[in-house]
């Protein structure tokens, strides 16, 4: 890369600062994904014969080949390219084992801080006057892709005083499905190159609230008529449920309140607890789903496509209703092959009659996300392809691709579940016309 920047620096001399960065980005990016020397990709430019305007235009059409329109080339997100070595993720083998263990002054004594010290007995177990404390302690260090890449070996206990529920953050201009968020925890023990958290997390942690009872005594004044509500949005609703045993709790309150649909979202094969747990019906558990190469490149640590079918499959006879959420769908070459196959092996393993909802949701993330990626994860394929700016202003793939990858993916299910209820997630109403 810094052979790159030189190289862009001594031909395209008569270049201003901000153009050459954006040459340089192409050119990377052109590299990247080709394969190819950045030498050979600017060998036809010259800095005597080539405009920065032509020299752009031929390197946006050589990077975005089939979906750029030209004319609006502001939708193309071109930042200033900073990789560092540092910044990049190191994926262990080693179990899950946090090294410090933080407990507000309210948690000691408390069952959680109790689990914990069972499960993770060598763990330095820390007091703390609150979260907030701990954080302002830090004073202007600034929180580092570094913090987040240490997260795992961190946990806070701590009692949640304001964010118990949320409406989904359903992104602008979008059709909105009328989710709900039940916050209970934040922070996910799981590494995927596209999780919008690496963004958006200033916390060096993972967080854990140890009052469940306080969330149940503010659900009455939250609660709505037949709504749905689920705790996947900030963390994995399983993913350590072996250790918190929420979902016990979880279940045994909805249980009384049966005119509510709870929805526990998972990447985990974590269910023991919900085996021996006895429910009414009103409870889904939903697994997100991708071909085994994205959850082998992209979804770190998260249970194998098999273990999350079989999982499905052992609580749909426990009684459950399951739900499969498509998202993020990824394109890339072979997509149609593995998402086909991908389908058929859902409905092969899993009958259609146990099957509450499906959702499907192309990949999109904020702008700010990609050099983060970039950095955590240098060797990431899902960047190669030609995502935009799009109607929310967030990076995604161009409307005709994400409506052909609609409606193949509808196709497909309903091929094998011709009732089952399938809908978009923070898609553009225009696609939802369209369909």
């Amino acid at each position: 890369m810094t052979d790159l920047k030189k190289f862009v620096e001594k031909r395209f001399r008569r270049f201003g600062i901000n153009k050459k960065r954006e040459i340089v980005r192409l050119a990377y990016e052109i590299s990247k994904r080709d394969k190819i020397s950045y030498k050979e990709i600017l060998a036809p430019f010259s800095n005597r014969s080539c405009t920065y305007a032509a020299t752009k235009e031929k390197l946006l059409r050589q990077r975005f080949p089939f979906h750029l329109n030209l004319k609006n080339s502001s939708t193309v997100y071109l930042p200033k390219l900073q990789i560092s070595p540092k910044n990049a993720l190191r994926i262990k083998p080693a179990r899950l084992y946090p090294k410090n263990i933080y407990l507000e002054e309210s948690a000691h004594g408390g069952f959680l801080a109790k689990r914990l010290r069972e499960v993770f007995p060598s763990a330095k177990f820390r007091r703390i006057k609150s979260l907030k404390h701990f954080m302002d302690k830090r004073g202007s260090i600034k929180f580092s892709i570094q913090d987040y890449n240490k997260r795992r070996d961190n946990f806070f206990v701590v009692k949640e005083r304001y964010d118990f529920f949320k409406r989904c953050p359903c992104t602008k201009r979008a059709f909105s499905c009328g989710y709900h968020i039940f916050n209970l925890g934040f922070g996910c023990i799981y590494e995927c190159t596209y999780c919008y958290l690496q963004e958006y997390t200033n916390c060096p942690g993972i967080v854990l609230p140890l009052n469940t009872e306080d969330f149940f005594k503010k659900f009455d004044s939250y609660k709505k008529p037949r709504m749905r509500i689920g705790t996947g949005e900030f963390t994995d609703s399983l993913a350590l449920d072996n250790i918190t045993q929420y979902s016990l709790s979880l279940i045994e309150f909805f249980n009384k309140n049966t005119d509510t649909t709870f929805e526990l979202k998972t990447k985990s094969d974590n269910i023991s607890n919900l085996l021996k747990a006895k429910h009414k019906g009103n409870v889904v558990i939903s697994w997100s789903l991708n071909p085994e190469k994205i959850i082998r490149e992209n979804e770190f640590y998260a249970a194998s496509l098999n273990k999350r079918l079989d999982s499905a499959l052992r609580c749909t006879e426990a009684g459950y209703r399951v739900g499969f959420h498509f998202d993020p769908i990824i394109y890339y070459r072979n997509w149609v092959t593995d998402y086909q196959n991908l389908v058929n092996r859902l409905f092969d393993k899993i009958p259609h009659k146990n099957i509450a909802w499906i959702s499907l949701g192309t990949l999109r993330f904020n702008p700010h996300l990609k050099p983060i990626i970039e950095n955590r994860f240098p060797d990431n394929k899902i960047l190669d392809e030609e995502l935009l700016i799009g109607f929310d202003n967030k990076l995604r793939y161009p409307e005709k691709l994400r409506f052909f990858i609609y409606q193949n993916m509808l196709r497909w299910i309903r091929k094998r579940a011709k009732h089952t209820c399938v809908y978009l997630c923070m898609e553009n109403k225009n696609i939802l016309n369209e369909g």
